[in-house]
C-alpha cells in the first residue's frame, strides 16, 4: 500500500502522522510512504530522515492526496484537504465529528473511508488511541491553567501552590478519566488544593489509590459541581462520550458566579466542550475572557509540545496502521472489532452511531460495508 504523509495545516500544528521511524516499519513491511517536504520538521525531523527510512519526498500535499492510498494524519482534515480526499481513498486520523457537522458533511460527500482514531476502542473498555493525547492534554491543562491565573493574562494573579503563609489555589477537576487523572497527577505536584468529580465511583476510587489524601474526591451531581465550581479558582474540563458531544456541565449562569478572575481549562473542546460558554481556540490566541472568567480552550493542545505528542501517538496507533496497510481496510477491520469501531465515515455514509445521532444522520452499521 501507499501511505501518504501530509504536512499538518491547522492552527500551530506541528506534530506529524508518522515518524521515521514508524515510516522504516512501514517500508520494512514492503509498503510504500510519500511525505510531504517539511512534514517532520515541527519535530526536529528532517526531510533526509525520511528518505533514510525509505520514504519518498514530495513538493505538495497535492501530490500526496492525489497519489496516496492511505492517508495517515494528527489532527481531523481541514477544508482544504477535504477538498483533496477521494471516493475510495483510506484516511486514518483524529475527526471528532460529533461538534463539527460542516467537516462531517464533507468527508460524506468525499466518499472517502474515515477511520478516527478517537473511537478505535480495546479488551478493557478504553481508547487507545486518544489516550496518549488525553494524557498530554491533562499534563498540559495545568500548565496552562496556571499561566493563564496570572495578571498579565487576566487571572486572578495566584500562584497555583502558594507561599508558605499565602493559600494555594484550588483546582476542580471534573472527570477522573485519562485526562483528569493526568491533570490530578500534576495537579498535586504545584500544592495546590486539589478536587477532582466523576460520577463513576470505580474511578474515583482509582484516583484515591493514586494520589490518597493530596486530592478530595466527589460524586459527580448538580450540588456538588455548583459547589465546588464556585468555590474554585480553577477548573478543568476533562469528561469524555466516545465519539459524541461532550457534556455542557458548566452553564452560563453558573459560571457568571464563579471568582472574577478564575480560570477554566476545556480540555474537552474537541467534542464540542463541557463548559456552556467554551468555543474552540487556538495556540496563537488560547484565550478569552466571559464573565470575567478567564476561558483556555485550545483544540490542539498537544500540538504545543509536538515531539512528545507525535511519539507518544505513534506508539499507539504504527499497529493499526501496518495493520491496514497489511491487509487492506476492509479485512483490517473485519479482523479487528477494535478497529472497526474507528470507521466513522464510509463510502457516503455515516457509520459511527453517536455521530450520526448528534448530527442527525442515517446510521449506517460498519459491518453492512465489511460484507459487500
Amino acid at each position: 500500500m501507499l501511505i501518504g504523509i501530509p504536512k499538518e495545516i491547522k492552527n500551530h500544528e506541528y506534530r506529524v502522522g508518522l515518524t521515521p521511524s514508524s515510516v522504516r516499519e512501514l517500508t520494512a513491511a514492503g509498503h510504500g510512504a510519500l511525505v510531504e517536504r517539511n512534514a517532520g520538521a515541527g519535530i526536529g525531523a528532517a526531510d533526509a530522515d525520511y528518505g533514510l527510512a525509505g520514504a519518498t519526498i514530495v513538493d505538495s500535499a497535492e501530490e500526496v492526496f492525489a497519489r496516496a492510498e492511505m492517508i495517515v494524519k494528527v489532527k481531523e482534515p481541514q477544508a482544504l484537504e477535504r477538498a483533496r480526499l477521494r471516493p475510495g481513498q483510506v484516511l486514518f486520523t483524529y475527526l471528532h465529528l460529533a461538534p463539527d457537522p460542516q467537516q462531517c458533511k464533507e468527508l460524506v460527500d468525499s466518499g472517502a473511508f474515515c477511520i478516527a482514531y478517537e473511537t478505535v476502542t480495546q479488551n478493557a473498555g478504553g481508547l487507545p488511541l486518544l489516550a496518549p493525547m488525553s494524557e498530554v492534554a491533562g499534563r498540559m491543562s495545568i500548565q496552562a491553567a496556571a499561566h493563564s491565573l496570572e495578571r498579565a493574562h487576566g487571572g486572578r494573579g495566584m500562584l497555583l501552590g502558594g507561599v508558605p503563609g499565602v493559600a494555594s489555589a484550588k483546582i476542580v477537576i471534573l472527570g477522573a478519566g485519562v485526562v483528569g487523572s493526568n491533570a490530578a497527577q500534576m495537579a498535586v505536584g504545584t500544592g495546590a488544593q486539589v478536587v477532582v468529580i466523576d460520577r463513576n465511583v470505580d474511578a474515583l476510587r482509582r484516583m484515591d489509590r493514586l494520589l490518597g489524601a493530596r486530592v478530595m474526591t466527589m460524586f459527580s451531581n448538580s450540588d456538588n459541581v455548583e459547589e465546588q465550581v464556585l468555590s474554585a479558582d480553577v477548573v478543568i474540563g476533562g469528561v469524555l462520550i466516545p465519539g459524541a458531544a461532550a457534556p455542557k456541565l458548566v452553564s452560563r449562569e453558573l459560571l457568571a458566579r464563579m471568582k472574577p478572575g478564575s480560570v477554566v481549562v476545556d480540555v474537552a473542546i474537541d467534542q464540542g466542550g463541557c463548559f456552556e460558554t467554551a468555543k474552540a481556540t487556538t495556540h496563537a490566541e488560547p484565550t478569552y475572557v466571559v464573565d470575567g472568567v478567564v476561558h483556555y480552550c485550545v483544540a490542539n493542545m498537544p500540538g504545543g509540545v509536538p515531539r512528545t505528542s507525535t511519539y507518544a501517538l505513534n506508539n499507539a496507533t504504527l499497529p493499526f496502521v501496518l495493520a491496514l496497510a497489511n491487509k487492506g481496510w476492509k479485512a483490517a477491520l473485519s479482523d479487528d472489532p477494535h478497529l472497526c469501531n474507528g470507521l466513522n465515515v464510509a463510502d457516503g455514509k455515516v457509520t459511527c452511531r453517536e455521530v450520526a445521532n448528534d448530527l442527525h444522520y442515517t446510521y449506517h452499521a460498519p459491518q453492512s460495508f465489511l460484507a459487500a
